[in-house]
């Protein structure tokens, strides 16, 4: 009798855990709400935050900022928008996700801010929106797109950008793919370059602990110093497809890259996936200690230390696209490699 009480129990509680699996991991309703006054778009998973999309005039590009893990955490960092107590306040120009490059034509649109005096202007670009929609025909994704135009500083036109995100949420999980495609106005060269070209900034708790400064320099010469980062809530980690781990990740390519560590009760997990045909696949990671993560299949002389060079060109009329997902989860552990592995594979069979 006791053996029967025993296998009984032991089948609910094996079932009672299958159910609880399986809702762990069904998709959540989206909602996707414009409001075109304020040039923003917010879009919430199950009633929770996800992210917003920026792309007001004051910006020098559109951004998804800021963006939250599933259990509410924030994964962006803070600075320049809204700081944040403790938020290392280096590269007022990166905020939140955002998508451009260093040399453009010999622009940098990269490292374009507000803290760019007016008199140096000239050598930088702008991203600037020209139109943007957003929809939810299945209730378990939403759909933005836009439209941009890559200008100098006098808005003649050195690219067309038409982009499409798609948002998707489970209890633990956010993923967001982006497919970008641009096309040239003008013969377009972007010479081989260390920054760019999807960006992502992160929470502080997810930076590679040091006490060691570093310092930075961009295309035009410009020196950003960056303070060492070693406080107890300071846990963050990289893993790439390759193995490669901590530091060792800048400058080697992978088909994905993760950044994990501990968060308030959850450890938080960000992965970026390169996709197949994308130019450069698989792509250099421009993965940074102090909490930059980038992928750059466009700059790969750098990261090779000469050995590569891809100097990429797009002829007038020309189009090129580029493919990217990104994966946000908050759980008890970080993102399990074969769990990657799938979500790269479903990722690659997108057209």
């Amino acid at each position: 009798m006791k053996t029967s009480r025993y296998i009984f129990a032991t089948a609910v509680f094996t079932i009672a855990v299958s159910l609880f699996t399986s809702a762990q991991s069904q998709p959540l309703s989206m909602q996707i709400v414009t409001d075109l006054p304020h040039h923003t778009v917010v879009i919430t998973a199950g009633g929770i935050p996800f992210t917003t999309f920026l792309y007001p005039d004051t910006l020098e590009k559109p951004v998804l900022y800021p963006i939250y893990a599933p259990d509410g955490q924030l994964v962006t960092r803070g600075f320049p928008l809204q700081p944040r107590t403790g938020d290392p306040t280096d590269h007022p120009h990166h905020i939140g996700l955002w998508f451009n490059y260093e040399n453009v034509n010999g622009l940098d649109f990269w490292n374009n801010s507000y803290a760019i005096p007016a008199d140096k202007k000239g050598k930088y670009g702008w991203v600037r929106t020209d139109s943007v929609s957003a929809r939810s025909d299945n209730p378990n994704e939403a759909t933005l797109n836009y439209a941009a135009r890559w200008t100098d500083q006098q808005k003649t036109t050195l690219l067309i950008e038409h982009t499409t995100y798609r948002f998707a949420a489970t209890a633990h999980q956010r993923i967001i793919d982006r497919l970008t495609t641009l096309t040239a106005q003008t013969d377009v060269h972007f010479p081989d370059a260390k920054d760019g070209l999807l960006g992502l900034r992160v929470t502080k708790e997810l930076q590679i602990p040091t006490s060691i400064p570093g310092e930075f320099y961009d295309v035009n010469g410009k020196s950003t110093k960056v303070a060492g980062g070693n406080t107890p809530d300071i846990n963050g980690n990289y893993l790439t497809s390759a193995g490669k781990t901590g530091d060792s990740a800048w400058g080697t390519r992978g088909s994905w890259c993760m950044m994990y560590g501990k968060k308030g009760a959850d450890t938080l997990s960000v992965v970026i996936i390169d996709h197949p045909g994308n130019p450069g696949y698989p792509t250099y990671w421009h993965a940074r200690g102090y909490g930059l993560f980038a992928a750059n299949p466009l700059g790969q002389k750098i990261f090779s230390q000469g050995r590569e060079n891809l100097d990429f060109w797009l002829k007038k009329g020309s189009s090129v696209t580029f493919r990217y997902r990104i994966v946000v989860t908050a759980d008890r552990r970080r993102l399990s490699t074969d769990d990657i592995r799938q979500l790269a594979d479903d990722f690659a069979r997108l057209k």
